[in-house]
Parts: structure tokens; C-alpha cells; sequence
């Protein structure tokens, strides 16, 4: 009321020009707080804006379409003013990059990183703090994190909580997995964002450790679709030094906030300037099949730390694991317990008589893989210490480097070199992160002594230091410094139950396969469901490969193990599809060497299959529904077809036009008979072939829980 009397009492003329001047401040006031930038085809508009109170906001918008509406950012700190509020802006820059880069091993031979950047600094006026935002525009999503730069008002600091949000647009339909600390091993379940909460208890199955935190609480890559057709996918990108990104989801106004994950103390990080965060990462588009073609994620990642990148290599493979899974065979030599490494002498020990890591019965599985030129045979249950661990919470239970007395390194070393074939590692850690670290350096010497260059690490159980979770920022250092020291020795890494991948592999590119998810041993648990693989491309794939292990052929576990009635949710035919759609540089031939004998003229696709590409296109796509992807060798002119769908079936069209034009191929078809069905008939399959070009169409009927698979070569005459 006073500013009011004041201007009445002014003359009419500066009167006017006192408003226009007010009006001018403001607007000036506006620009300095709010600023936008589109991506470089412009379809995406990201705006940042700093609402009252100094808060800082963002939002995302494609085609003019609201992606995420105004969102919050900032940390909540265990000690003193948050990072959430107070600030100004003091600066806010825009830069463009387009640069192309190759990666060690990939989907395509070459990544196009092409966006604009927006950089905001903040000024946190009553700590005298500064925060750095960085926005990076892609044409197919949005990438974001938080830079702390060294300052005096900030040096070592605890985070409480990361505020950050995405508020959606509405209540979309959802992909998700139960917000986990220690595993991503549930089936993902699939429901309108309104529907979690009551489904959100079903969903929470089993496992050997699982620590969910809210009835609401949900897992990244989170898979979403708007009711309008858009696709959308939140994730991040570059998990170094920081605690894993889980999502609080408000159901009522669709708003999910970050979660991070807790150490033993329930702090969600330990920080000292400089220091980044991960991206946050949001890929959008209105087409399904560009959230799978999408690069985004590995962009956000910084190129190759390794100046020599010769000794990594895409690996096909078979193992001694999967009658293990079944139950046909044990891990174990004896059936004792109570089994101590330092006091106990395994050749006094009556072997069970089922254990399948024996010299005789791995060169079976060498003399396979050299027969059908695969590359290498990973082994489990060679090393003792087997018979006593799941579940005891025992801090000391492997060494990694004694073998049982059936298992002969050096001679098994020499049988495996003679025919052309690696042996991949197996160390099982039993969640004992100290003590894998104690035994590290001799482990992987050890390996450099006996000819492997692979290895298959598992954290399976509660972790030990108790506390501590599989996702925290303690377990994501360890997981970072175990493939760094796995690099100084040339070997590869495939992690097994560790943290979901951010695109890590494009810095580290011997982090050449994770699990992280429910894969192919499920379906010896009581299956995954048939939708599974329509799915984890859209999800877990987003932020790496997947070693999923398929390839099974005999979908009966009975066959192998009578006591266990599971079975595997797919056709035969489909099993072959999933070397295309589930993409990896390390793929397994996970099925027995017996079975496969009996239907050599389907394992020719496994056979003939690469493990690595020169060009990938997704063809059809709908989330839980279908994938078809045509892949392209590397360094060859062979493209590989394959398809994979729901319980419900379909008859798949596609056209033939990534094919050169001008050429003559044979494509060689894999796919189910007219009465094949997942769980009625999944053996039946056909295999025909035909001529085709780059004009040429295919229609191809697709089983419930089936698929097909096509390897195309070019034609007499061609090169």
C-alpha cells in the first residue's frame, strides 16, 4: 500500500515512465533467470528458469509436446543449507558440439555426439556457495547433471538427498521394477503410474538380497508411455563416485524425485570439490524404435581411458553353467558343510560324484566350442569353497586361485590353447567385497599366468561390510576399481548381480558384458515372463549390454533335472532371435553340448552369428509387445534378422531395404512352424531359404512367445 500511495503522488508523465522502467527490471530480472535452448533439430526445447525463493527448475518439451513439466533441482545436505534454494544466476552460457566417434566394440561402427549445451552457474548468496548446471540438448534426449567446483564454501560435504525431479505430464503407462538397493532381478511389471502402489507388493519376489525402500519406489532405465504416443525413458549416464538413482514416485501428481542409495550409515554420498554428479538422462521420442537406436547414454560418457584397446575382444562362448542352474550338476565337489580354506584337505574328501567342473567334462565343452568355431568356455565351480557360503554372511569364503582336485589348470590350459579356445574366469566374491579385494591382484595374476582373459565376477548374497548395498557408492567404487585393475592386466570384464550400467562401457570398454537383471536363469526358477524380452531392450539395455545368456535349446528343465518342472518361456526359434535383439559383445550358448548335437541345423544361426557391428536398425518396435533388429557384421557384408514377441504372437512385416542395392543375397530363415506355441510346442521350427535384395518384403508368422531369426549373406557372384 505504501509503494501504491507513492506512485499516485507522482506527476502523470513520470508516473508512466516510473511503470516502464519497473516493467523493464522485471523483464530483465526474467531473463537473467530463465533460459531456453533446443535441441539440434529442434524437436526438443529444454528451458531452465529459477522460480521464487531462488529454486532452481528445468523443464523438457518435444514437438511442443510437455515431456516433463517445471521440475526441481538441487541436494539436500546432512549438514547445514542445502543446494536446493537461494541462488541467482551468475552466468549462463550456450556451446554447440558434433563430433563422431568409434567405439572399441558396439551396435554401429560409428556414434555420431551432436548436441547443444547449456551451462548455468549459480551463486548461493547467503553461503557463498556456487553450483554449476549443465544441460546437453541431444535430438533424442536430454542429459543433466550438477558440477561442484572447488571453492572456500565448499569442500567435503555429505548428501542427504539428491532433490532433483521429473514431473510428468500425466499418468502414463509404466515399465517398472520395485526401487531395489542390492538387485534388478524382478520381473518388470507393467501398469499405469496410478496402478504401482497396488501392485507394487506382487511384484516384490524372492531373492537372495533385496532391500526395496517404499511401496512407490522404482527402478531406472524406467520405460515410459504417454497416452498421446510418446516414448520416454529416464535414466542416467556416467555412475562414477556417486550412489545409484532409484525414483520416488508421487502417484497422485506424477512427479518422480530422485532416491538415492543409502551406505550403512543411511548417507547417500561422500563428496569433495571438484566433483560432478552422474547425468540424469530423459530420451524421448514418438517412435519406439528410437529409444532403442538411441546413443544417448554412451554419449554422456567420456571416450576410452585405454590408449591400446587391441587385447579386448567380443567374445561367443559356451559353459560349464547352465546344468549347474538346472540342477543337473553342482558347483561343489563334496556335499560337506561347515568347510573352513585353512584348515580343510579336499583330497581326504569324498567327491559327490556330480560336480561339473571336472578336467574330463570341461574339454567336452572346449572340443565343442573349437568344433563350431566359437571363441571361448567359461567355467564355474572350479575353485574351492563351494560347499559352505549362501547365506552364512562369511567375510572369507574364496581365494580364487586353488582349484578342486579334479580340475587340472595347467593341463586344461594347454588343451584349450591347442584348439584355439580361451577359458573364461569364474569369481564368485559371495558379496565379500574386502575379501575379493585382498585376493585381487593375485587373482587376476593368475589368470595372466594360465591363459584367461575373461572374467565372470558374481556378487551374489548380502554384501559384505554388512550394511552396505549392491548399489551404493562404496560398491559402484569397488565394481570401477576392480575393472580398472582387471584393464592393467588385459582382461575383460562381465559382472554378474553389480550395478545396473550407466555407459561406462565407452570409457572402459573391458566392461564387456553385466547381468544386472533377471536373465535366461530364471527361466530355470520358474520363468520369466513371455514378455521379458520385448521389454529389457527398452529397460535394462538402455545403459549397456546384457550377458542374458540365451541360446537354450531343450526348454524342459525336467529333461536335465527331474525334481524341477520349470521351463522356458520361448520358442526355440526365438531363443536364436535373442543373439540380434539382446545385444552384446559377449554371447553365450548357455545349452548343453548334447542338446545342441541334436539340432545342429538351428545352432548354425549361433554359429554363424557376430558378436559385433558395423550397423543396427530397429525395424519394429513396441514395448512388451515385439523387437524386430536387423544387424549388420562387423567388417562383413552378412546382416542378422532377429525377432522376438509376446504371448500373444503376430505375423512380423518387414522390408529388406538396408540391404546395398544392386545385390543378390540369400537370407536364410529361422523361424516356428504354423503349430509351434512356448509352452505346448516350442521345438517346432522351420528353416528355409530364400533370395532376396534390397526391394525385397518378408511376412513371417511369429508363435506365442516366439520369434525368427534370419542370417543373410550375399549371393553367388557377390563380394
Amino acid at each position: 500500500m505504501q509503494q501504491l500511495s507513492s506512485l499516485r503522488a507522482l506527476p502523470p508523465v513520470l508516473s508512466f515512465r516510473w511503470v516502464l522502467a519497473v516493467c523493464w527490471l522485471c523483464l530483465l530480472g526474467q531473463r537473467a533467470a530463465a533460459e531456453e535452448i533446443k535441441s539440434p533439430n529442434a524437436n526438443l526445447t529444454l528451458t531452465f528458469a529459477l522460480q521464487a525463493g531462488g529454486v532452481p527448475t528445468y523443464s523438457l518439451a518435444y514437438k511442443g509436446r510437455a515431456v516433463i513439466k517445471p521440475s526441481r533441482l538441487g541436494l539436500e545436505l546432512k549438514e547445514g543449507p542445502g543446494l536446493a534454494d537461494g541462488f541467482a544466476v551468475a552466468d549462463a552460457k550456450t556451446t554447440a558440439f558434433d563430433q563422431s566417434w568409434q567405439p572399441v566394440w558396439g551396435e554401429v561402427k560409428t556414434i555420431r555426439n551432436h548436441y547443444n549445451e547449456l551451462t548455468v552457474t549459480l551463486n548461493q548468496t547467503a553461503t557463498k556457495r556456487v553450483l554449476v548446471l549443465h544441460f546437453r540438448v541431444f535430438d533424442d534426449g536430454l542429459g543433466f547433471r550438477y558440477e561442484f567446483p572447488r571453492q572456500p564454501a565448499l569442500a567435503y560435504f555429505v548428501v542427504k538427498e539428491e532433490r532433483t525431479q521429473f514431473a510428468l505430464a500425466g499418468d502414463h503407462k509404466a515399465f517398472w521394477l520395485p526401487g531395489d538397493y542390492d538387485t534388478q532381478e524382478y520381473s518388470t511389471t507393467t501398469s499405469k503410474l496410478s496402478e504401482v502402489r497396488g501392485l507394487m507388493k506382487a511384484a516384490v519376489t524372492p531373492n537372495a538380497s533385496q532391500t526395496t525402500f517404499s511401496p512407490t519406489g522404482l527402478q531406472t532405465p524406467l520405460m515410459l508411455k504417454s497416452q498421446d504416443g510418446l516414448y520416454i525413458n529416464i535414466h542416467e549416464a556416467a555412475l562414477i563416485d556417486y550412489s545409484t538413482l532409484s525414483l520416488e514416485l508421487d502417484d497422485k501428481n506424477f512427479v518422480l524425485a530422485a532416491h538415492l542409495t543409502p551406505d550403512a550409515l543411511g548417507d547417500k554420498g561422500h563428496l569433495q570439490t571438484p566433483c560432478l554428479s552422474p547425468w540424469r538422462t530423459v530420451i524421448v521420442s514418438d517412435r519406439a524404435g528410437d529409444i532403442l537406436e538411441s546413443k544417448l547414454v554412451l554419449n554422456l560418457n567420456e571416450p576410452t581411458k585405454y590408449p591400446d584397446t587391441s587385447w579386448i575382444k567380443p567374445t561367443k562362448y559356451v559353459g560349464v553353467w547352465w546344468e549347474m542352474i538346472t540342477g543337473k550338476s553342482t558347483w561343489a565337489y563334496t556335499s560337506g558343510g561347515n568347510i573352513k580354506l585353512d584348515s580343510i584337505d579336499y583330497a581326504k574328501l569324498k567327491p559327490n560324484g556330480t560336480h561339473a567342473a571336472n578336467t574330463a567334462h570341461v574339454k567336452e565343452y572346449i572340443d565343442f566350442a573349437a568344433q563350431h568355431h566359437l571363441d571361448a568356455v567359461l567355467v564355474e565351480g572350479w575353485n574351492i569353497g563351494w560347499e559352505d557360503w549362501f547365506g552364512q554372511s562369511k567375510d572369507y569364503v574364496f581365494d580364487f586361485v586353488t582349484p578342486y582336485p579334479d580340475f587340472d589348470v595347467a593341463e586344461l590350459h594347454r588343451y584349450a590353447a591347442g584348439k584355439g579356445i580361451k577359458i573364461i574366469m569364474h569369481h564368485e566374491t559371495s558379496g565379500s567385497v574386502r575379501n575379493y579385494e585382498r585376493h585381487l591382484e593375485k587373482a587376476y595374476q593368475f589368470m595372466n599366468d594360465n591363459g584367461y582373459t575373461a572374467v565372470k565376477s558374481g556378487y551374489v548374497g548380502d554384501i559384505l561390510p554388512r550394511g552396505e548395498h549392491h548399489y551404493g557408492q562404496w560398491l559402484n567404487n569397488h565394481y570401477l576399481y576392480a575393472i580398472t585393475e582387471a584393464a592393467r592386466h588385459h582382461l575383460m570384464v562381465n559382472a554378474h548381480e553389480a550395478v545396473r550400467p550407466t555407459g561406462l562401457a565407452r570409457t572402459y570398454p573391458n566392461l564387456i558384458g553385466n547381468e544386472a537383471a533377471r536373465g535366461t536363469e530364471y527361466e530355470a526358477f520358474g520363468g520369466n515372463n513371455v514378455d521379458h524380452t520385448t521389454i529389457l531392450p527398452f529397460t535394462r539395455l538402455i545403459g549397456g549390454p546384457m550377458d542374458y545368456t540365451p541360446g537354450i535349446f531343450q526348454t524342459r528343465v525336467s529333461a536335465y533335472n527331474p525334481a524341477n518342472t520349470s521351463f522356458v518361456h520361448s520358442t526355440l526359434a526365438r531363443q536364436l532371435a535373442l543373439y540380434v535383439t539382446m545385444y552384446s559383445p559377449l554371447q553365450m550358448a548357455a545349452d548343453l553340448p548334447e542338446t545342441y548335437n541334436k539340432f545342429l541345423d538351428a545352432f548354425q544361426f549361433i554359429e554363424d552369428v557376430a558378436v559385433d557391428w558395423d550397423d543396427s536398425k530397429v525395424l519394429e518396435a513396441e514395448p512388451g509387445d515385439y523387437i524386430t533388429i536387423a544387424r549388420k557384421a562387423k567388417g562383413r557384408s552378412s546382416w542378422f534378422v532377429g525377432s522376438t514377441c509376446d504371448e500373444n504372437g503376430r505375423t512380423s512385416a518387414i522390408s529388406l531395404r538396408f540391404l546395398d542395392p544392386g545385390k543378390k543375397y540369400v537370407a536364410t530363415v529361422y523361424a516356428d512352424a504354423k503349430t509351434a506355441h512356448y509352452e505346448t510346442n516350442p521345438q517346432a521350427y522351420t528353416i528355409r531359404k530364400v533370395a532376396v535384395t534390397n526391394r525385397s518384403k518378408l511376412t513371417q508368422y511369429c508363435a506365442p512367445g516366439g520369434g525368427y531369426a534370419i542370417s543373410i549373406v550375399e549371393g553367388p557372384g557377390q563380394r
